[in-house]
């Protein structure tokens, strides 16, 4: 894969500076000035996945991932962007048991394991979905996950069901 050059670098410094603004309309504008041979190129893919996310269009979204996946096989992070396009366009089962099929790959990542908890969740698994969430907790560089799954909308099932059975 080539390297990005220095003036493709500022664009995607500034695109990813727009994103954290929140204006991705602005975003895609800089990511559209790099030439074409780089659009290809991972980091340009994964700037274009959280525009695509942040637009909720995610058969797009998924479309990158895929690229994503082909680029960098090695990295989570084109398998979790591709079963969370999946999950958003309503295909839960398949995101967990995409996710399913590469886990054991990446055995430090917990978000992986993060993602497999809220899938299971929400297909109605709060067995399985507790055993995911304890061992994504139990990796390294999980502190916060705590404080993220008791807010997040996908786990809300789970704690609801631990309420109704008097688990604390």
């Amino acid at each position: 894969m080539e390297n990005l050059g220095e003036s493709d670098k500022r664009l995607l410094a500034a695109a990813e500076g727009w994103l954290g603004l929140g204006d991705w309309e602005q975003a895609a504008l800089e990511l559209k000035e790099i030439p074409l041979p780089m659009q290809g190129h991972p980091e340009v893919l994964r700037l274009r996945w959280y525009i695509f996310a942040a637009q909720g269009k995610w058969v797009a979204a998924g479309q990158v991932a895929r690229a994503i996946c082909t680029a960098l096989p090695t990295s989570p992070f084109g398998w979790i962007c591709l079963a969370q396009a999946a999950h958003r366009l309503k295909h839960t089962r398949e995101a967990r048991n995409l996710l399913l099929t590469v886990v054991d790959e990446f055995p430090q990542d917990y978000s992986i394991r993060y993602d497999l908890a809220c899938y299971a969740c929400q297909l109605g698994r709060m067995g399985e979905a507790w055993c995911w969430l304890e061992k994504a907790m139990a990796l390294p560089h999980s502190h916060r996950l705590d404080r993220m799954a008791l807010g997040d909308p996908n786990l809300h099932p789970l704690w609801k069901a631990m309420t109704a059975k008097g688990v604390n």
